[in-house]
């Protein structure tokens, strides 16, 4: 079997099946949660979403206008995976066809995840588009290469964030690229073909920096943070030989600048994250976008080692590494072990969301502070759903798409995974999906309407009074109704304990405020000393907790 994959005719078969074996992955495996939420961002194309750039929506919405099922959702993810691998092929000089294959097949989460629609696909290919066109600019400053510089840039932004650190380790790697004019005419056209969504996160108030870097910041360290992000980098290359993988990449020795820049990339993208650890979780995904220089630099010190023990390490483990993916791929098509909890989230999604269709009778349904939910529930069964995000659980994209005004005055379905915001009410229960729902009508919540504090952080002593001077910013084109008129009220909160809440009703009627440019409102600060963060809030729905009507203001009480 071995010989089959050395040999270099053979490389189309090895892409084809790979491809193959991906389409049929993607045909019968079921939305994942956040595939389901980027599917409904390619129903609302823009040029900025909430969580991540516009990327990932454009490719689905590419791929579920062929295919109105996974397939098409998947279908750009599968076209840039394989593209990716050709790219790969193409960089790696002087290239051992049998330790590339033997890579690839120790390097699960390639195979598995390279279906995903997620914008980590994207992320890796932009990157190694990157890297391709980075190494011919060495080669030669053209304008030809000047502009795919910067477009690839571009791309890669627009595809996730991350990128822009594979940029500046390449420049840390040869800061001679500041005495390169064409080097600036590349920053300069990446500038303007990404100032659409830079524009897009100003006219937002920039809701991704303040999510990324304020809201999931945790309010203390922990040593578990730092030991899963290093597990996490190891399973995530390959379960059973990610570690030797890195182990090679790290001691791999670089012989060009092009080598360099990868090795710098490698080693700052992982040191990066590692020291972002102090300050919260850090994802394992987080760092995809250096599979290229991964690969690479391993397969460079593998073979010029003299394929001595690591080269039998990988020949040893490979068959095993497959049958794990070939049994991760089965249990992603088929719950074949029901009563343990393994991405629940990808099986009995169309039983669920049809039993919810069936409590609904027609109505719109609206689902309590998840946004996995909702979109799940509109592709499989095509209907009408919300979701209504309380002021003491995360934003999301649904925080600013107009849909509530088509639900003001309406029936609808509530439903909610936390029993308490609807108690002894009916439910679903589905394979390990268990939500509870409630008919509630005339129903009406206002998310669009934000309130801008103006400061963002200050000192004050326990159980002060203060007034609050904040902006009044009406998101609605159109009137906005009202059934009973609500008071605008604020909401404690503190990382420092979860349990711990306070909401407050204020004596401002949401009416009275939207006829105003700016308004105040007395807060009283919390009894006990400590950290936290002051929202303004809107009741909404019956039992609920209000909705989250501003930016987050950090109130140290001491």
């Amino acid at each position: 079997m071995i010989r089959f994959f050395t040999k270099n005719q053979y490389k189309n078969t090895v892409l084809a099946l790979w491809a193959l074996l991906a389409i049929l992955q993607a045909c019968f495996t079921e939305l994942m949660d956040d595939e389901a939420y980027y599917w409904v961002y390619s129903n609302h194309l823009a040029w900025g979403y909430f969580d991540h750039p516009p990327m990932v929506a454009l490719l689905i919405k590419a791929g579920y206008a062929l295919f109105h099922n996974e397939l098409g959702v998947r279908l750009g993810m599968i076209v840039l995976n394989l593209f990716t691998l050709i790219l790969i092929d193409k960089l790696i000089p002087h290239k051992n066809n049998i330790v590339f294959y033997l890579i690839l097949a120790g390097m699960g989460a390639m195979q598995i995840g390279g279906i995903l629609a997620v914008p980590d696909i994207p992320l890796i290919f932009f990157a190694t588009l990157y890297f391709y066109i980075y190494r011919n600019f060495l080669e030669s400053q053209s304008w030809k290469n000047t502009f795919l510089l910067g477009l690839s840039m571009a791309l890669m932004f627009y595809s996730k964030y991350h990128g822009v650190l594979l940029v500046f380790f390449t420049l840390l790697s040869n800061l001679s690229l500041l005495k390169v004019y064409r080097y600036y005419i590349a920053v300069i056209i990446t500038t303007l073909l990404f100032f659409p969504h830079i524009y897009w996160q100003y006219t937002h108030d920039f809701p991704s920096l303040q999510y990324h870097l304020v809201e999931r910041n945790a309010s203390s360290y922990d040593i578990s943070y730092t030991l899963d992000y290093i597990l996490g980098q190891v399973l995530l290359f390959g379960p059973l030989v990610g570690w030797l993988l890195l182990y090679n990449g790290f001691r791999a020795q670089v012989r060009t600048g092009f080598e360099r820049a990868l090795k710098f990339c490698l080693v700052g993208v992982l040191a990066f994250f590692l020291l972002s650890t102090l300050k919260g979780r850090v994802e394992a995904n987080w760092t995809v976008m250096i599979f290229a220089p991964l690969v690479i630099l391993a397969h460079q010190a593998i073979v010029r080692q003299g394929l001595s023990l690591s080269f039998r390490i990988l020949k040893s483990t490979w068959v095993i590494s497959l049958l794990v993916v070939f049994v991760a791929r089965i249990y992603m098509v088929w719950d074949f072990v029901p009563g343990i909890e393994i991405r629940p989230e990808i099986h009995h999604n169309r039983e669920w969301t049809s039993a919810v269709a069936a409590k609904a009778q027609g109505r719109p349904v609206v689902f309590l502070n998840s946004y996995q939910e909702p979109s799940k529930y509109m592709f499989y069964t095509g209907g009408v759903s919300y979701s209504l995000n309380s002021v003491h659980a995360r934003r999301s994209q649904y925080n600013y798409w107009h849909m509530e005004e088509e639900l003001w005055g309406k029936d609808v379905l509530l439903v909610s995974n936390h029993r308490p915001y609807i108690p002894d009410q009916d439910s679903v229960f589905v394979g390990q999906r268990k939500l509870w729902c409630r008919v509630d009508s005339a129903y009406y919540s206002y998310s669009l309407i934000q309130f801008v504090p103006a400061v963002t952080a200050f000192t004050v002593k326990p159980g002060e009074e203060f007034t609050l001077k904040l902006g009044v910013k009406n998101g609605y084109d159109s009137k906005v109704l009202f059934d009973k008129d609500p008071f605008v009220g604020y909401a404690f909160s503190s990382k420092a304990d979860e349990d711990w809440r306070k909401t407050v009703e204020g004596s401002l009627l949401l009416s009275d405020a939207l006829q105003r440019d700016s308004v105040e409102v007395l807060v009283v600060a919390p009894d006990v000393k400590g950290k936290y963060t002051l929202k303004i809030a809107v009741p909404s729905v019956r039992g609920m907790d209000p909705t989250h009507n501003s930016p987050g203001v950090k109130v140290t009480v001491e």
